[in-house]
């Protein structure tokens, strides 16, 4: 009690402040309802008034002169009138709240009659001040108890007892928090009034009703708030469906215009959505965000509008266009952009429109803008759009290999291609050729009773299964064709090797799939040999039963540049042993026959590896290093990184001088030289503790390294550079290269200029390794005479 009767002032202080502040935030809060939010204001100011009055009531109490005379009166009279005034606006609170949250329809009596007693109640105190029937004053300035005190206190507690019982009555009407916090704000009061009877000398009644105000305020603020959430939260949604809505109307109304563009020539269907699609992919692997990457698919989806615009004769000709008909071709980009300006919404659709025929170099339409002049949209297009074109097919061609897209991706880039986005279509290529390597690995699609029906020799030939070091085992059943019962049914196996694992006939397709055919080998014991450096086949009957008839098990492993193909079956067994033109090259082998019905019955693949010994030599192997040894030893890289030479460590200004030339295999830019940065602890590319820092090419194009480094990688084409097809050539017949490292702490600069490609990678090693190597490694290419100089 002591410690209160100390303190009070200084806590009525602190409340009056607090009350104040709140008044002030309820006139800016624009959630609260326009009529409660006066009433909370003027609760709140009532209170901070109650309670500064009430206080001035202590500090003056006994104040000798005619101010504290006055101040003391006025202080007192204040208290008792703010507290009818508090308990009235809060009355007119329960009222607005029930009407308006509680579902009431109209102001139930209770209330009403609460204020006739505040009425009254006031009428009372104005009396009192002057027949001393609630209180007087002594001698000395003190305030003194009156006769009436008792009736004084009950007024206020007659109208808290009757909210109460109204409260108690319409239970469940409002939210709970708000019924607990109007229950607190009536309760409180009436406990503090009790109490205050017997501690004379302490505002318990006016600090409890002002305390449980900024309670009722705080809740019903927070109550406020979550309905302003709740609709906030249904107008989301009802706005997200409306843009769902809106979406799929656009995205209908796309398709079907794209849908009307694409059937006007059998070779673009589909052309539209394929471009769109690549156009995402690149746009997220740059790093763009969702709604950025959605409006470079929209933009993709809809870049050749302007096509609907050109005669049907002209897009669907076969042969080459005249010079008008070429025109109004090009004129396409800027009628779609014409058509597209009236979406105002989506500019960039126009924009797209407009340059996705605008070259890198300048050379490009309807502008010839160059380099970054042209919009970013319109670049990543141009890239998407080239590489459907490529990868699709069409009347008059099947789609180009991935390998070539990405050789012309290469050319283009810096000319017909924005650098950086070629870059990214590229490493794209790449992942895709990992999958695509994957699922030839992967036999199950071949198994499932492949059936074929070659009428003619080779008329119907099987996909190609690939030979590896792991030998793979193949069944399959051969009936005689009905309609050939006269004539030899046999199955044959057609070796070979190709891009797409398919064997060609057709001199174009030919070229297109790298496509080389080893030799052909009967099932009955027969072998053709056509690229293959020697093929022998030892075929003998077999043993009665060994196998059924018409079943045949064929069994094929490779080992580096041999081949063994072992068959058994309808009384024939064989071993045939091929020799590869080296051992950069992969093979296949295809199942076809004549006057057959063939059905694969299992495709499975042994676990144990082919070893040197399981195949005997026929022919020598080929090597391309038979010449000069430098520092390290010369490496004949017959794959990617299939080789590498040891780690040599990073010092400032060293270079590594080596000749260089591609393997008569090569047939692309980038089989050429990889320079490797790398920690292991026995300094071997991919050796104990591999961790990889930078992997660069020669040939300037960019490589990913998975290691803790971060790589600045810059490439400029000199004067010297007089095109990719020279390139090659010069990679075929070989040439001297330098490499020069310059190493600042964890920082390597790897510095290379190669027949007019200038290539400067910076790598910043992010881990602490105990020493940074770097080796030489490649793709389809012999290093030899590798010399290291210190700077």
């Amino acid at each position: 009690m002591e410690i209160l009767q100390y303190h009070q002032l200084n806590i009525m202080l602190v409340l009056s402040g607090i009350c104040g502040m709140t008044a002030f935030f309820v006139h800016l809060s624009n959630s609260t309802p326009k009529r409660r939010k006066k009433i909370l204001i003027a609760i709140e100011l009532t209170s901070m008034f109650l309670l500064l009055m009430d206080r001035g009531a202590y500090m003056y109490r006994g104040l000798p002169g005619s101010f504290g005379y006055y101040m003391v009166r006025i202080t007192n009279f204040s208290v008792f009138f703010l507290t009818l005034a508090l308990i009235w606006f809060f009355n007119l609170y329960l009222k607005d709240l029930y009407l308006n949250e509680g579902g009431l329809k109209s102001v139930p009596k209770r209330l009403k009659f609460n204020d006739y007693i505040i009425g009254a109640g006031v009428i009372l105190l104005i009396i009192s001040q002057f027949t001393s029937f609630y209180y007087t004053f002594d001698a000395s300035n003190r305030y003194e108890r009156g006769p009436g005190f008792i009736i004084c206190y009950s007024i206020p507690l007659i109208v808290l007892i009757i909210q109460f019982s109204f409260i108690i009555s319409y239970r469940g009407h409002l939210p709970r928090k708000i019924e607990a916090a109007i229950i607190i704000f009536v309760l409180a009061p009436l406990v503090a009034a009790i109490a205050q009877v017997f501690l004379y000398g302490l505002s318990l009644v006016n600090i409890a009703a002002v305390g449980t105000t900024l309670l009722v305020y705080v809740v019903d603020l927070v109550e406020t708030n979550n309905k302003v959430d709740k609709a906030t939260r249904l107008e989301l949604e009802y706005l997200k469906k409306a843009q769902k809505g809106s979406k799929r109307l656009f995205d209908q109304t796309a398709t079907a215009l794209v849908s009307a563009i694409d059937a006007k020539d059998e070779d673009t269907k589909g052309h539209s959505s394929g471009v769109a699609e690549i156009a995402r992919s690149l746009a997220e692997l740059s790093g763009k965000n969702e709604k950025e990457c959605e409006e470079i698919y929209y933009a993709g989806l809809l870049h050749d509008v302007g096509k609907i615009g050109i005669p049907e004769s002209i897009i669907s000709k076969n042969g080459k266009l005249t010079d008008e008909e070429y025109e109004t071709v090009r004129g396409h980009s800027v009628k779609g952009s014409q058509i597209l300006s009236g979406i105002t919404d989506y500019p960039y659709l126009s924009v797209a429109a407009r340059y996705h025929h605008e070259r890198y170099d300048g050379k490009g339409y309807p502008e010839g803008l160059k380099g970054e002049e042209i919009p970013e949209i319109a670049r990543i297009i141009a890239v998407a759009d080239a590489y459907e074109v490529m990868t699709s097919k069409k009347t008059y061609r099947d789609p180009t290999p991935r390998e070539k897209v990405k050789e012309e991706l290469l050319r283009g880039s810096g000319g017909q291609f924005d650098p950086h986005f070629a870059q990214l279509m590229m490493h794209i290529i790449d992942l895709d050729s990992g999958k695509e390597s994957k699922k030839r690995e992967d036999l199950s699609s071949l198994s499932e009773s492949r059936k074929l029906h070659p009428k003619e020799y080779r008329s119907e030939i099987s996909e190609g299964i690939r030979i590896s070091d792991n030998p793979v085992v193949v069944k399959l059943k051969n009936e005689q064709d009905k309609d050939f019962e006269a004539y030899a049914c046999v199955p044959a196996i057609i070796l070979f090797d190709s891009l797409d694992a398919r064997v060609h006939d057709i001199e174009k397709d030919i070229k297109n799939q790298n496509y080389l055919e080893y030799g052909e080998i009967w099932l009955d014991g027969h072998i053709v040999s056509t690229a293959a450096r020697n093929m022998l086949t030892d075929a003998k009957e077999m043993k009665e039963g060994d196998a059924g008839d018409g079943i045949y098990v064929i069994e094929a492993s490779k080992y580096r540049d041999h081949v063994r193909i072992k068959t058994r079956g309808n009384g024939t067994e064989s071993d045939t042993i091929v020799a590869l033109t080296d051992s950069t090259r992969f093979a296949y082998m295809a199942v076809t026959g004549e006057h057959s019905l063939i059905t694969v019955m299992d495709i499975s693949k042994k676990e144990e590896k082919t070893l040197e010994e399981d195949i005997p030599r026929i022919a020598k192997e080929v090597s391309y290093i038979n010449r000069l040894e430098g520092d390290l030893p010369n490496i004949q890289i017959d794959g990617y990184r299939t080789a590498a030479t040891m780690g040599i460590p990073v010092h400032d200004g060293m270079q590594l001088i080596f000749h260089t030339m591609s393997l008569p295999s090569a047939w692309t830019m980038w089989h050429c030289p990889l320079i490797v940065l790398f920690y292991s602890r026995d300094k071997m590319v991919y050796g104990e503790g591999y961790r990889e820092y930078a992997l660069i090419s020669l040939d300037g194009e960019k490589r990913d390294a998975e290691g803790p480094a971060e790589n600045e990688f810059f490439i400029e084409r000199s004067e010297d550079f007089t095109g990719w097809d020279l390139w090659k050539e010069i990679n075929k017949k070989g040439y001297e290269s330098t490499v020069t490292l310059r190493r600042r702490g964890r920082t390597v600069t790897v510095l290379t200029e190669n027949l007019g490609i200038k290539v400067k990678n910076i790598t910043m090693v992010n881990d602490d390794p105990p020493e940074i190597y770097v080796a030489l490694t490649g793709d389809l290419c012999a290093l030899t005479d590798i010399r290291i100089r210190n700077g």
